[in-house]
């Protein structure tokens, strides 16, 4: 029996750790569960990616404790006491991503991941298909000026790839082909970089005659009898998602959103003594350095292709106020959260210096 020392043991945790911890553990195991152990490394329960996600969304603090909020009753097989073929088949038919190995005390003395039963690494079965991407990139890039004067947004180089290649690339992998990109300021430029560039992958351009907003050129899409109801990633031309795609997809088409978030969690700092008051406004005491939770909009979005009938034809139109115009309708709007450290805005110069070093973890 493998021994934990062998690489596994970073998929074991404490009771105590946070939301937002065990989102960071998840991340860097590259699992979508996690083993919540005593201190004599014995099985409590497990966490999945799924459970932190639907708690992250209804629970505001996220230092909360995982404490009494993981899955008390998860599955386990002893040691030299499992047949791995009908352990295959239960794998498969519940997608456990993981199972843990008891010994006689209860203690986890090892770790049956999907890639180690099938002896492959595993992958979420097939590539994304019926899917197109729109990447928005009209912008001005005004908080990236002065580089922005001379070369756009898309086109500054990150890694020695520009943005969009990066952003791109990250589709492709998945199996998508089918790009659109929506273009206004110094278009002809980044029309040019694309045609030397020659991607094995169909990129169709929007023009933009007069700024649109952040999601207004939406509306030049001409409408395509293929499309039926299919999904549409749509994302800024500054942001990295360094995250698994592939589960948001299946978490909107599973949740039968029509439009999925991405949101970052985010853990905010006040580095000042912040005064507290009662209702009718009298000092009530100072809270030293207190923090808050926040689900920021990573700018990576899943929609429904029908959503794009909401958005006005050739005027200034922003993603705000898209969202507002589907609540209204009673469209379903769902959130997908990932760990702060899963995103990269590059749009701003203090996240583009950590860029690279975000790409490489």
């Amino acid at each position: 029996m493998t021994n934990l020392l062998s690489g596994k043991r970073n998929l074991l945790t404490s009771p105590k750790i946070s939301l937002l911890q065990a989102l960071m553990l998840l991340k860097k195991t590259g699992k979508k569960c996690i083993i919540v152990v005593d201190n004599k490394k014995r099985l409590l329960g497990t966490i999945t990616d799924g459970d932190l996600r639907s708690l992250i969304i209804t629970k505001k603090n996220l230092n909360q404790s995982i404490n009494k909020l993981y899955n008390p009753r998860p599955r386990y097989v002893f040691e030299n006491r499992f047949n791995i073929h009908d352990l295959r088949k239960e794998i498969i038919r519940n997608r456990y991503e993981l199972v843990p190995v008891l010994d006689k005390s209860k203690k986890v003395v090892d770790v049956i991941t999907w890639d180690q039963a099938f002896k492959k690494k595993f992958k979420n079965n097939t590539k994304i298909k019926n899917c197109e991407v729109v990447i928005i990139a009209g912008g001005q890039g005004e908080r990236l000026q002065p580089f922005t004067s001379i070369l756009p947004k898309p086109l500054i180089p990150v890694q020695g790839k520009s943005i969009i290649e990066h952003i791109i690339s990250k589709f492709t992998d998945l199996g998508i082909k089918n790009f659109k990109i929506s273009l206004g300021y110094k278009n002809n430029t980044i029309r040019a970089f694309f045609k030397a560039l020659k991607l094995k992958c169909k990129i169709n351009f929007i023009i933009e005659k007069k700024p649109l907003g952040t999601i207004g050129s939406l509306s030049l899409i001409k409408k395509d009898k293929k499309m039926g109801n299919k999904s549409i990633f749509v994302s800024n031309c500054d942001i990295l998602v360094n995250s698994s795609l592939e589960e948001v997809f299946h978490f909107h088409n599973d949740k039968k959103n029509d439009i999925t978030i991405v949101t970052a969690a985010k853990n905010i700092l006040i580095p000042y003594g912040v005064c507290q008051t009662s209702i009718n406004g009298k000092f009530k005491n100072i809270e030293e350095k207190p923090s808050y939770s926040a689900l920021i909009n990573t700018g990576l979005y899943i929609f429904k292709s029908s959503i794009l009938s909401l958005i006005p034809k050739n005027r200034k139109f922003d993603i705000n106020d898209l969202i507002e115009i589907a609540k209204k309708k009673k469209k379903k709007i769902g959130l997908f959260p990932i760990s702060d450290e899963s995103w990269i805005d590059i749009g701003q110069w203090n996240e583009y210096r950590l860029a690279a070093k975000k790409l490489e973890e």
